[in-house]
């Protein structure tokens, strides 16, 4: 069966890992994820990641025993995309999480997009 959304599948893996408290988790690579990865890690939620020619390798964050990452939550769907234009763009629970945005200049957080005055798909949500 081929997988249909893989994007949710990678948060999923995340989601996951950090729950049984694994110290990494290998996703299958896209230029998607590699994005994705990259925000994670210059927002502070990864301590890295690594990529060969088929996976990307994410080195898990915890703080005090417990995941930095306490919820992902997928938003735009392959069934239903979820598009904000920049004045609907905010930023959440006062700095304390990240909403990834797909915006014509590639992939960056709301902040971004709204410095950049740019809107976009919402891709996910992190806490």
């Amino acid at each position: 069966m081929s997988m249909q959304d893989t994007l949710a599948d990678m948060l999923t893996r995340l989601r996951n890992a950090q729950l049984v408290c694994k110290s990494e988790v290998v996703i299958p690579i896209s230029k998607l994820k590699l994005e994705i990865s990259r925000i994670l890690k210059e927002e502070g939620y990864i301590l890295y990641y690594a990529n060969d020619k088929t996976n990307i390798t994410v080195k898990l964050k915890y703080f005090k025993g417990q995941p930095v990452i306490s919820n992902i939550k997928r938003i735009s769907k392959p069934s239903l995309r979820i598009y904000k234009g920049k004045d609907q763009l905010v930023k959440i629970d006062d700095g304390l999480g990240i909403v990834i945005v797909s915006t014509s200049k590639g992939l960056m957080t709301s902040s971004e997009a709204i410095k950049r005055a740019l809107g976009g798909e919402v891709i996910c949500i992190v806490h």
